[in-house]
Formats: C-alpha cells, sequence, structure tokens
C-alpha cells in the first residue's frame, strides 16, 4: 500500500523542480488535514521539500550558478495562494501603469490586487503584498482594457483626467481596447471613469 507521503511525493515531482508551488489543499483528496500537515513537515525536515512561506512548499531546484537551491518561483507561490484562498488578484495598477509608460515608478515590492484581504506575505526572501480592490476593478482581470482601466484607477481621477494624460491614453489604446471600453462602460470601477473614456472620443461603432 502506497503511503500518504509517497503519493505526495509523487504528486509534486510531477510538477518537476521548481514549477509548482503547493499548500496542504493541494492534497486533501489524499487524506485528512492533519495526515497532509505531518506528512509536508516531514517532508520538509527530510530536506524533500522547502517550506518557502507560511503553509507554502516546494520541490526546490538547484542553482549552478549559485550553487545552491534557486529562489522560489514568486508566481507560483502567488498561483497557490490564489487557489488555496479561493481569491482573484490582478496585477498592481502601479504595474500595469509603467509598462504602459505613463509612470517611472516602479513597486518596491512585488504587488497584486485582490478581491481578499489586503495583506503581506514573504516567500522565500521575496516579499509579496496583496491589496483589497472592489469587486468591480477586479472583474475586470483579463479583459482586454484592463491595464488601462487599472491605470486609470491607480492614477485617480484629477491625474487620469488631466487633459495631457486624456491624449496619451488614446494614444495607448489598441482596437481591441477601444472595443471593450465601450461594450463595459456601465461597469466601470467608477463613474468619473466613463467620463474620460467618453473624452477619449472613441468610435461607438466599435461597441456593435
Amino acid at each position: 500500500m502506497i503511503s500518504l507521503m509517497d503519493k505526495i511525493k509523487r504528486r509534486i515531482r510531477a510538477h518537476g523542480r521548481g514549477k509548482w508551488v503547493c499548500t496542504p489543499k493541494d492534497f486533501l483528496d489524499l487524506g485528512n488535514r492533519s495526515a497532509v500537515d505531518q506528512a509536508l513537515s516531514r517532508l520538509a525536515k527530510s530536506g524533500i521539500l522547502r517550506r518557502i512561506g507560511r503553509g507554502l512548499y516546494d520541490f526546490p531546484r538547484n542553482s549552478r550558478v549559485l550553487n545552491r537551491p534557486a529562489p522560489p518561483n514568486v508566481d507560483a507561490a502567488v498561483n497557490a495562494i490564489v487557489r488555496r484562498d479561493k481569491i482573484q488578484i490582478m496585477p498592481d495598477g502601479i504595474v500595469v501603469a509603467n509598462q504602459l509608460g505613463l509612470t517611472n515608478a516602479v513597486p518596491a515590492k512585488t504587488s497584486y490586487m485582490t478581491n481578499g484581504s489586503s495583506r503581506i506575505l514573504k516567500v522565500g526572501d521575496r516579499t509579496v503584498q496583496f491589496r483589497h480592490a472592489s469587486q468591480r476593478l477586479i472583474d475586470w482581470a483579463n479583459r482586454p482594457s484592463a491595464p488601462i482601466v487599472q491605470a486609470m484607477d491607480w492614477m485617480g481621477k484629477h491625474v487620469a483626467s488631466a487633459p495631457g494624460m486624456i491624449d496619451t491614453l488614446r494614444m495607448k489604446l489598441s482596437d481591441a481596447m477601444k472595443q471593450d471600453l465601450m461594450k463595459g462602460i456601465n461597469l466601470l470601477p467608477s463613474a468619473w471613469m466613463a467620463s474620460i473614456v467618453h473624452s477619449l472620443n472613441l468610435d461607438l461603432s466599435v461597441a456593435a
């Protein structure tokens, strides 16, 4: 009979070294929570797994350059937290504003907006911040115009509605973004954003 520890090891190894971060909830189909916690603790103590944060584990790969285990995969850790806590996330507004060339500012730490609680977590030597946002903003995640909506939310009404910024935003819009903005204009997180979208003088026919 295969032990719980062996079942867990098999599942983790199937994802490959350094590619997946897991939590106890990823193994509750194999055993009860107490047994899973104990098995993960033993695997961590034996060096097979690495505890990279509270309730977060990975199967580390070795770095030839560093000659030691490579740093944890932060994106994989974030995905594990999303699975575990059943939350939605999107990049922080300052991140997308920087990517769009609307600001030179960069976040001091890896940061996300979430419909979950605001918190700061340690993942290895890295710090990950989750900032609570309204569900109306989170609902734009993965939409074509999400970066523009997030950037406007981060800038705020005064900055985003400045004439120079209106012209800049207009230049940043692809056809897909224009169409998406007009289709979702009544779903924007704040009423002032709708005014800005109208100020962009988008062709209303793209929403047809």
